[in-house]
């Protein structure tokens, strides 16, 4: 690839980045359906020309975050097993689980996705994408327990991984994403406990 076409490629990624990151933060304060193309290229400091060299409605702007961030997600998901051909769990180290680094890096979307109704049903989708990875990169896991569920299992650890997800972003990030590493961690090694359950009629 010549310098030239390496220059163009950059310049591209940054207005399409710059586009992004406006729109996100315009969803922040109005419905997607009220914003313009003229408000976002004015806070990407872009002119709509260059917003129609890359997309013909900003619908296509949207859609395009979206794509990125799944994109993502899956990547970070699979990163404990990359490069390894048999997963054990009980390897697992707190450094290898990127998935809260990516909720990290798109922090505006995920905000977005919990606290209002912008993205209305996208997190279904995301809970979607991790039960399906559980069930088709981790297929051959084995269990002591042959009549074990897998579909209701993947569903289970997917959506309780999306729930501390949903609860970082409702406590505004007030933890690293080391930390919600390290707890997620902890939790898939916690050993069952026995607890004593209260009834009214035991007073």
């Amino acid at each position: 690839m010549s310098m030239k076409s390496k220059t163009m490629d950059r310049r591209i990624i940054k207005s399409k980045t710059a586009l992004k990151e406006a729109l996100l933060l315009l969803m922040q304060k109005k419905d997607f359906n009220q914003i313009t193309i003229t408000e976002i290229v004015r806070h990407a400091d872009l002119n709509r020309g260059t917003f129609y060299k890359h997309y013909p409605f900003k619908e296509e702007l949207l859609d395009e975050i979206m794509d990125d961030v799944i994109k993502d997600l899956i990547a970070s998901y699979r990163e404990p097993y990359q490069n390894v051909s048999t997963f054990i769990l009980r390897d697992l180290t707190a450094s290898a689980i990127k998935i809260f680094h990516h909720v990290e890096k798109y922090a505006n979307f995920y905000v977005l996705v919990v606290k209002s109704n912008a993205l209305s049903g996208f997190y279904k989708r995301i809970g979607n994408e991790l039960k399906q990875l559980a069930l088709q990169d981790l297929s051959t896991y084995k269990t002591e327990d042959p009549d074990l569920n897998r579909e209701l299992s993947a569903s289970y650890q997917s959506y309780a991984i999306l729930g501390m997800i949903i609860e970082w972003i409702n406590q505004g990030f007030k933890y690293s994403s080391t930390y919600m590493a390290e707890q997620l961690l902890k939790i898939i090694h916690l050993n069952p406990v026995e607890v004593k359950v209260s009834h009214p009629t035991d007073k």
